[in-house]
């Protein structure tokens, strides 16, 4: 189901809820790309010059992000906690590392940080991990 007026569920980054033949939910924070990027462009910041939080660092309510390549068909279902802790284990390095990229929006600036795929699926895979 779509989550679409302006309450909670959409100011927590909820765009879908999922509901499984078990009757389990998750809720999906969606994110779509219209290039067959080779990485997840992580928001940083959602409004830089007012450093606003973007998705990758602000609390959500979403189980995690669907994050989609239009062309290929494809979708990537990102687990928000661990991808977080990822971020917030190598973010600083990731930004080093890949650089930012700037987006124009009407009124404001975005900022997003591109992660190579494999590079970013790994670092969840080990954030899963509690020691």
């Amino acid at each position: 189901m779509a989550v679409r007026e302006d309450g909670w569920a959409q100011r927590g980054g909820i765009d879908r809820l999922l509901t499984l033949s078990c009757g389990r939910t998750y809720t999906v924070d969606e994110k779509v790309r219209m290039h067959d990027w080779p990485d997840v462009l992580l928001e940083r910041w959602s409004d830089e010059a007012r450093r606003v939080p973007g998705w990758i660092q602000k609390p959500l309510a979403a189980d995690f992000i669907g994050y989609a390549y239009a062309p290929a068909g494809m979708c990537l279902l990102l687990p928000v906690v661990p991808l977080q802790r990822a971020w917030r284990q190598h973010g600083r390095k990731w930004i080093d590392l890949y650089g930012t990229r700037s987006a124009q929006n009407p009124g404001y600036v975005s900022v997003g940080v591109p992660v190579p795929r494999h590079v970013l699926m790994q670092a969840i895979v080990e954030a899963m991990v509690v020691s």
